[in-house]
């Protein structure tokens, strides 16, 4: 699978797809794209601004019957806080993006056809169909599989082929995308998926416009989901001179609340990356007080994440209606979970939103003293 002088990254990928589901025909051969919210026109040899799905002779074609990195997760690495804690999702993805974010962590996946520099991501290559996928997460114990690496909208047509077997083996589906997605995808993913992370990386339009996105899109798909009945959780990657000011933060929280105040938001800490090593990490500080103001802001689920044991108790979970702990957390591992059979809290009985295993003793805890915490997610 690994492209040579003869076989460029991108005759490699091509020769990898299907007819695509999600466009429009156009006059003269062309077609419009609605896999994602740019809706690009593509003419007759062209591709989108994903790169990866073109148009070859008037006819879509999209990525197909491969995987670029495959592997089983915690549920809590996505980061999913209210999909069946202490679960394993198996989590698959192909090439390309429809963003180009300069920090991105998994830019060797995203950017490829973008960026000469990822075209060893065709090192990672590897042929499998929906039924190798799914049999996999079943013999590797997964409870959900999930979409991600690369974006996920971009490769609507896969995903939902395995996700349609995946609902047969009895396992949730998700998306970990960065928001910028159409209702026409939603409402083919609707039967089969039940929920999707969702980038929020600013509350800024020119920001996004450097990401290669539109904040409107993202705030629409938010409100959008939420209203189709995916269970949604929202992250915001914390970057120390982008979007860390308070006034952005509030604004951040704000809107999520006004979808509703049950939708988790993580903040999450950056690491420099890809193109922007110039910068420092995210101080403990800022990640505490971006939790604090999405508190303030009305949300009931604020988290903060890449610095474990670092954030006081916000990584935990915690009923809003009598405060009792529910959720404790080191990372991406479950050290106490107090949630009944239910749902609800154990000590008022408030229903705590979000997806709970049916039975509470399913829950496996880990002690401290036995963690190890694992590296970057390899591409692979």
């Amino acid at each position: 699978m690994i492209p040579t002088a003869m076989t460029t990254l991108a005759e490699l990928l091509d020769s990898m797809t299907e007819v695509g589901e999600f466009h429009e025909r156009a006059d003269d051969d062309a077609v419009r794209c609605v896999a994602c919210a740019h809706r690009c026109f593509v003419r007759p040899g062209k591709r989108g601004i994903c790169k990866v799905r073109f148009n070859q002779d008037g006819i879509l074609r999209v990525p197909w019957g491969y995987v670029a990195a495959l592997q089983s997760d915690p549920i809590e690495k996505k980061p999913f806080y209210h999909v069946l804690p202490a679960s394993d999702a198996l989590t698959f993805g192909m090439l390309g993006c429809d963003f180009h974010c300069s920090f991105c962590q998994n830019w060797v996946s995203s950017q490829a056809l973008r960026d000469p520099a990822s075209d060893v991501a065709g090192n990672y290559l590897r042929r499998i169909s929906p039924e190798e996928v799914v049999a996999y997460g079943v013999k590797m114990g997964a409870s959900v599989v999930a979409s991600s690496y690369n974006e996920p909208l971009i490769t609507s047509e896969w995903a939902l082929a395995i996700f349609k077997l995946a609902v047969e083996a009895g396992l949730k589906c998700a998306y970990v995308s960065n928001g910028n997605a159409t209702r026409e995808v939603l409402e083919r993913l609707a039967p089969y998926m039940a929920a999707i992370k969702i980038d929020l990386k600013s509350m800024q339009d020119k920001q996004y416009r450097r990401l290669g996105g539109v904040l409107q899109n993202v705030l629409d798909t938010i409100q959008l989901a939420h209203e189709m009945g995916f269970w949604v959780e929202v992250v915001t990657l914390v970057v120390p001179g982008m979007n860390d000011s308070s006034d952005e933060l509030m604004d951040t929280g704000r809107f999520i609340a006004s979808v509703s105040a049950d939708i988790p938001w993580h903040v999450t800490a950056f690491h420099p990356n890809y193109k922007v090593t110039d910068k420092d990490s995210t101080p403990v500080k800022t990640l505490i007080r971006a939790a604090e103001i999405g508190q303030e802001a009305g949300l009931r689920f604020v988290y903060a994440g890449n610095l474990p044991g670092r954030v006081s108790t916000y990584e935990n979970t915690f009923c809003p209606s009598c405060n009792a702990t529910l959720i404790e957390r080191l990372g991406f591992f479950i050290t106490g979970y107090h949630i009944n059979d239910v749902g609800a809290c154990p000590q008022c009985g408030h229903v705590v939103p979000g997806i709970w295993p049916p039975k509470a003793s399913s829950v496996h805890t880990q002690a401290v003293g036995a963690m190890s915490f694992r590296g970057p997610r390899p591409i692979r």
